[in-house]
């Protein structure tokens, strides 16, 4: 069997970035999905809602696979992956993997007596697929998730990150991604305007990472702006591609 060779600069830059944001409710993940849509190098964006609120995203249109069931998410994988049609979109988004998580669990509660079976299954099936969106190649790929206060059980340290159903996987979620991001609002002390933004950088409060190092600690909550910035890095640090 013949090897595939290539430099760690191009399959970077063939991958396109995935990343994770997580927030409490109303803080706008959910129109983050604009930005991505509406940016020229990361546009047109597909968007994959589970969610019933897509009140914020009424006035663009973007286009929509509704997701009401784990099957529905594998459908709409194998569409992204394999079919001609869904070559046009740059960018995927996932809203919410939170949501799409505990249809999964629904799902499995209901043909499970077993409690623990179904959350084991559960949590087999949704590694599995964030996996399959992570590893997308040529698209960049943006999830959601709601936000939880999570405890560490060997430092007992806890940090607000991504939530899931089950300790589990949420114990699990920071790892999957490159790029970790908490939205969050500050105020302004001299109007007490508020603003929101991206955390990138682990604090002792919130998950967040960056692996491109080429992200601010905090960032303008734009991905499209984000993820240029992370590629042109990446084109800085390595312009022949080797």
């Amino acid at each position: 069997m013949a090897l595939t060779f290539t430099t760690t600069a191009e399959a970077a830059r063939l991958h396109g970035v995935k990343t994770c944001t997580h927030g409490r409710g109303g803080v706008g993940k959910t129109t983050l999905v604009r930005t991505l849509h509406e940016w020229p190098s990361t546009g047109p964006t597909l968007l994959l809602s589970a969610e019933s609120g897509v009140l914020s995203l009424g006035d663009v249109e973007i286009p929509q696979i509704t997701i009401s069931n784990y099957d529905e998410m594998d459908e709409a994988y194998n569409f992204i992956a394999f079919s001609e049609h869904a070559k046009q979109f740059q960018s995927v988004a996932l809203d919410s993997i939170s949501e799409i998580a505990e249809q999964c669990l629904r799902g499995e509660m209901a043909i499970r007596k077993d409690g623990r079976a179904a959350y084991g299954e559960m949590g087999s099936q949704m590694r599995d697929l964030i996996r399959k969106f992570r590893d997308l190649p040529g698209k960049h790929v943006y999830f959601s998730a709601k936000q939880s206060n999570n405890k560490d059980d060997v430092t007992g340290v806890s940090r607000y990150g991504p939530s899931m159903p089950g300790q589990a996987l949420t114990k699990d979620m920071p790892y999957f991604f490159d790029e970790l991001f908490s939205m969050e609002i500050g105020v302004l002390p001299e109007t007490g305007e508020q603003y929101r933004y991206l955390r990138t950088k682990l604090d002792l409060q919130f998950e967040a990472k960056d692996r491109s190092g080429a992200l601010d600690a905090i960032e303008e909550p734009h991905l499209g702006k984000v993820i240029d910035k992370i590629m042109a890095h990446n084109v800085a640090l390595n312009p022949q591609g080797v």
